[in-house]
């Protein structure tokens, strides 16, 4: 297991293999992932603890959903997608192996564009 520190929390990677990857994102309370999207990463997350907001779709017709621990999300490719820790939360993150398939469209800690091949 390795643990990737972030500006909004952290990330432990506790499976990865050529196949599929598996973490636990660690989201501080008032803080939030970038909104991006990815080209062919795929990825469902559980909310394990605390309470986030996910934000899906472009700002103009955002959707926000109010997730508590056992609420489910699937991400398909191309999907914009924004996580917002409401309380400190923990969320169960499974995923296809793409982890630089990020494509960043705002980011309030600065980091800019694209990691996507």
């Amino acid at each position: 297991m390795r643990r990737v520190d972030k500006p909004w929390g952290y990330e432990l990677v506790w499976a990865e293999t050529a196949r599929y990857v598996g973490k636990v994102l660690h989201i501080n309370a008032g803080q939030c992932l970038s909104r991006q999207y990815h080209r062919v990463k795929e990825e469902t997350f559980m909310v394990q603890q605390g309470e986030m907001d996910l934000e899906i779709g472009p700002v103009e017709a955002m959707e926000t959903r109010r997730m508590k621990a056992g609420d489910v999300f699937h991400v398909l490719p191309g999907t914009i997608h924004r996580m917002v820790g409401v309380v400190d939360v923990d969320v169960v993150e499974v995923s296809t192996p793409e982890l630089d398939d990020v494509v960043r469209l705002e980011d309030v800690y600065g980091r800019q564009g694209t990691n996507a091949p």
